[in-house]
């Protein structure tokens, strides 16, 4: 059955739907595509038993192998690796391929938490000194931060400055909340 809605409506309804509900599942190949479209990028090697969950098709037993196997050192290079990790034939996860991302990360080179900032209490020109903050940028977080408080979370600060999941995907290892 073709959803009748203009393709814009439907992504609309879908941008409310994640913003009102940070675990909505997506239920199709479509809203994984309008995910996609909005910026939802999941980490395969970062990603937490909720991140998973948001994909169709993957159970929870799923889910917690893969955080599991991730934190044991495991690291996913492409849709092959989760599809082995889970005993499934690749085919079957390709339609999940444009929500994942695959990145890989030298222990050396994180960032260590002592070197976080927190936005919540940064000024501009802290902010600026960020990878990925730009003077507006930064301007933007301590105007909405005077306006509306503290940011909760990684998720609230995503939400409240409209951020893609790909900017996210860059700041969250320069930030603590």
């Amino acid at each position: 059955m073709t959803n009748w809605l203009p393709w814009n409506s439907r992504l609309q309804k879908l941008r409310a739907k994640l913003l009102n509900d940070p675990y909505y599942r997506l239920q199709s190949g479509e809203e994984m595509q309008m995910a996609a479209q909005l910026g939802i990028c999941i980490d395969a090697n970062q990603a937490t038993v909720d991140d998973w969950l948001r994909l169709p098709g993957l159970s929870i037993h799923q889910a917690r192998s893969l955080v599991e196997l991730s934190r044991s050192g495991l690291k996913f290079y492409c849709i092959e690796d989760v599809a082995a990790a889970l005993g499934l034939p690749a085919p079957r996860l390709e339609p999940l391929k444009p929500l994942l991302n695959f990145s890989y990360y030298d222990q050396e080179s994180l960032v260590h938490s002592s070197d976080l900032i927190n936005p919540n209490t940064s000024s501009v020109e802290q902010l600026t000194q960020i990878p990925f903050i730009d003077a507006s940028l930064a301007q933007a977080v301590v105007q909405n931060r005077l306006s509306l408080g503290n940011y909760r979370n990684l998720a609230d600060f995503q939400r409240r400055l409209q951020l893609s999941g790909e900017a996210i995907a860059q700041l969250m290892y320069f930030l603590r909340f």
